[in-house]
């Protein structure tokens, strides 16, 4: 396993990647000639700027509507109430950082088009990912979720929407601790997955986290509710972050010859040391951490492939440049 690669690089200047459309300022003007329905909820803040009330969720839905209708041409989307409704420019940044992980296999360049196949493992009510995949680079996705209710709408949301019905296809996971396992078919092929794990190691833990959440936005008493939402699964997970991930890292050893990159948000640094520890022993050839910052929020995404520079370049040239994306890529060589 590549040592170096587990130090975490520093995001880039202004703390989004530079391929982001959200970089800038939001540009409310702009926003409401796509969103008229923004308009309510924008009014200027302490210091005279264009803003919302980041604590109201109908004001987060409806930034998030605007955001997706403006930037991705997205008409018709909305999530049941009390789901996760999830910070754009945040979500853009896993899409492009994971482009240059699968760039660096193909000269530099990021591949694009259906050819690509990506799983979003937990793809949630508000099918956030393969919305900004599809629309930045082409790929087709598959997203997984154990709730039927996020399975239902993220359906509902790809196919009423121009282009994403044949290449987002959304199934139901039928094990809660599963993560792989009932989902990816015999001799089905991935090069990447994604993941927004759910941190928290308990519902009573989460609860606490949105309190104070709350009261950092001084709403706490009038509005409980966390500002992005969130439904148990999103939000907790027993045994926390480190748990999830460490059986992601499990699960995904058996699935070494069928994905070339496997990926996943990380929230908390202290679940690092454990997740490489673990890589290492399952026979990860490389490891990568890359940093992400978001205004206060810091996050990183960890990746890993447990093919070789040479298998990674015959993937490229049996699934991206042969035009056959169905074929068999070389296995691995197997952990010691």
């Amino acid at each position: 396993m590549t040592q170096h690669s587990q130090e975490e690089k520093p995001a880039e200047k202004e703390g989004l990647h530079p391929r982001n459309k959200h970089r800038g300022r939001y540009d409310f003007p702009a926003l409401i000639r796509s969103f008229p329905a923004l308009a309510p909820f924008v009014a200027p803040n302490a210091y005279a700027d264009d803003s919302i009330d980041f604590a109201n969720p109908e004001a987060v839905k409806a930034l998030n509507k605007a955001l997706l209708k403006h930037f991705y041409t997205i008409e018709h989307w909305d999530i049941p109430a009390g789901y996760l409704a999830p910070p754009i420019p945040g979500r853009a940044d896993y899409i492009h950082y994971a482009a240059d992980l699968l760039a660096e296999v193909n000269e530099g360049v990021v591949p694009t088009g259906k050819r690509v196949r990506v799983l979003d493992v937990g793809v949630g009510a508000n099918c956030i990912y393969p919305i900004i995949g599809h629309r930045e680079y082409g790929w087709r996705f598959i997203g997984s979720d154990v709730d039927p209710v996020a399975v239902r709408m993220a359906k509902q949301i790809a196919a009423s929407n121009p282009g994403l019905g044949g290449v987002v296809e959304v199934r139901l996971q039928p094990a809660r601790d599963d993560i792989f396992s009932g989902v990816v078919k015999a001799n089905e092929f991935f090069d990447l997955t994604m993941c927004n794990p759910p941190f928290h190691g308990s519902q009573a833990e989460a609860d606490a986290a949105n309190r104070r959440k709350g009261q950092n936005l001084g709403t706490a008493e009038a509005r409980p509710l966390p500002n992005f939402g969130g439904q148990s699964n999103e939000l907790w997970y027993q045994g926390g972050e480190a748990t999830f991930v460490w059986r992601m890292a499990e699960e995904s050893a058996l699935q070494r010859a069928n994905c070339l990159w496997f990926t996943t948000l990380i929230s908390k640094k202290e679940t690092l040391p454990g997740l490489y520890k673990t890589l290492q022993k399952l026979g990860a050839v490389d490891v990568r951490t890359i940093g992400m910052n978001q205004g206060q929020k810091i996050s990183r995404i960890v990746a890993w492939t447990f093919l070789t520079p040479e298998q990674q370049q015959q993937w490229r040239q049996r699934r991206w440049l042969a035009g056959t994306a169905g074929a068999t890529p070389p296995a691995p060589t197997p952990a010691e």
